[in-house]
């Protein structure tokens, strides 16, 4: 496996005085033998240097990378990541849309795309999936949403939707992207959960499919470190200089050499074994998929339309189990963690390194908890639905603001996001007016074990939210029934 810039970094502290940063020097002393330095692998870790490369400015190994990564994934500029998948889709907002710009958006887009449109205070129009009435889960974006939206904003710049979706729903972007395109628009998809896609004999990626800008986390699926992530570039409606000048804006200045060479690894391990590691990956999932066939009330869910196979979506929804009650039993009785728990359903998420034992394991787990729990009633969990858009969000956010109750601050214009995390989508955004049906829908959320989060952090007791206060509101002429633009059948 071609790793030169690991093998570089192996060979360097055996030959050289290190009179720079990091701090640590490389000596392993410091921490002990089995310390933390030892542990972490820090003879490897350096700064910019000469004979390193520079990820803002590649020219050897970093270079090299960047080459293999694109031909590997099929796009014409691949840009490795240190900082998430969060800088990739803050520079790709940033490269493309104007100050003030207006940007179709997915509703159930992650908040990190919110607060990239914050940042270029853009004028957000939305797309609203269609939801499992049974789950809540968000179906597709489809290209008759986006043609809709496009029509009536001749001046839209940019077209944002998230597929796969946390739970691993698969929207068209082939047909999404032929659409905008049509109109001059370009298409950034958020596939933080879909690196893995286009290999073996899972769905094609979006990047394959035709989308101009693309954001992978490598480190969700793929055998990378957490942190790492690659943004993809195609076709001529987005300027590869003017995203790589995003992305030096957004990225580190000092990238952890540590992190770049895991994203080595794993595109070496792509290149080398990849159908092989695949496999492996595609006949355990089978197997569970054949072994959990005989569930009775907790179910799994299969999506409606595409879905990846590689997230297990499991439906609580026919139990008397929540799906936080279930992710709890499940890590206290089975000692399995699974990745997020939702009012009526859990997600455990699979990656090349699971093998069919570990897979096993949470099928028998499953299968023991389903003979012992009871029937239970489909719950409604369905979102309340788009509310008016009184405010941009950076100029809600900017706005005199004061701390309510939810319940009192009804009626008002939230100066904050307020979401569930996992999956981070915001369920209130700065700059909607809060409605009723949102307050309680938030309030049986919480009632039910699922944990509520601002920026400031978790929503602990009482619910509360600041809202823009009575003499700082300021309405904008011609979005209040934005909600018009968004009422699309899935």
């Amino acid at each position: 496996m071609e790793q030169p810039l690991f093998q570089k970094l192996r060979e360097y502290n055996k030959t050289m005085i290190p009179m720079h940063m990091p701090g640590h020097k490389r000596n392993l002393a410091l921490s002990g033998t089995d310390g933390y330095l030892a542990a972490l692998c820090a003879d490897c870790d350096i700064t910019e240097i000469v004979g390193f490369d520079n990820l803002a400015e590649p020219e050897g190994v970093f270079l090299d990378l960047k080459r293999r990564a694109a031909k590997l994934w099929k796009s014409e500029d691949a840009y490795p990541l240190v900082n998430g998948s969060t800088c990739g889709i803050l520079a790709g907002i940033y490269a493309t849309v104007p100050y003030g710009g207006t940007v179709i958006v997915a509703r159930n887009c992650h908040k990190s795309v919110y607060n990239g449109l914050e940042l270029i205070n853009a004028t957000v129009r939305y797309l609203m999936p269609e939801q499992d009435s049974a789950t809540g889960i968000f179906g597709s974006i489809t290209k008759e949403m986006v043609e809709d939206v496009l029509q009536k904003e001749p001046d839209a710049k940019l077209v944002v939707i998230t597929s796969p979706t946390y739970e691993g729903i698969i929207s068209d972007i082939e047909e999404i992207c032929r659409t905008a395109h049509k109109y001059g628009v370009p298409v950034l998809v958020d596939s933080a959960h879909g690196a893995h896609l286009g290999f073996g004999g899972f769905s094609k990626g979006a990047v394959e499919c035709g989308a101009d800008i693309v954001v992978q986390s490598l480190h969700k699926t793929l055998p990378c470190l957490t942190q790492t992530a690659m943004l993809h570039r195609r076709g001529t409606l987005v300027s590869g200089e003017a995203l790589q000048a995003a992305v030096n804006l957004f990225q580190t200045s000092s990238p952890s050499y540590l992190l770049s060479a895991s994203i080595e690894g794993c595109v070496g391990l792509l290149e080398e074994r990849g159908e092989e590691c695949f496999a492996v990956w595609e006949k355990a999932l089978d197997v569970f998929y054949k072994k959990t066939e005989s569930l009775r009330r907790l179910k799994v869910f299969t999506g409606f339309g595409e879905k990846d196979p590689g997230k297990l979506v499991i439906s609580t929804a026919e139990t008397n189990l929540t799906g936080p009650e279930l992710m709890e039993r499940l890590r206290t009785e089975y000692r399995i963690e699974l990745e997020m728990a939702a009012e009526q359903y859990v997600i455990a998420m699979t990656g090349m390194g699971d093998t069919e034992e570990s897979l096993l394991c949470l099928a028998h787990a499953l299968e023991k908890i389903d003979g012992e729990c009871k029937e239970g009633r489909i719950r409604d969990v369905m979102c309340p639905g788009l509310a008016p858009i009184r405010l941009n969000i950076k100029e809600a956010m900017q706005a005199e603001s004061e701390e309510r109750g939810l319940n009192e601050a009804v009626g008002c214009i939230a100066a904050e996001h307020l979401w569930a995390y996992p999956p981070g989508i915001p369920v209130v955004v700065a700059g909607e007016e809060v409605t009723e049906p949102m307050v309680t829908w938030l309030t049986e959320k919480q009632n039910r074990g699922v944990e509520l989060h601002k920026r400031s952090g978790s929503c602990k007791g009482r619910l509360c939210l600041r809202v823009v206060a009575e003499e700082g509101q300021r309405r904008n002429e011609g979005v209040n029934d934005i909600c018009n633009f968004c009422k699309h059948s899935g």
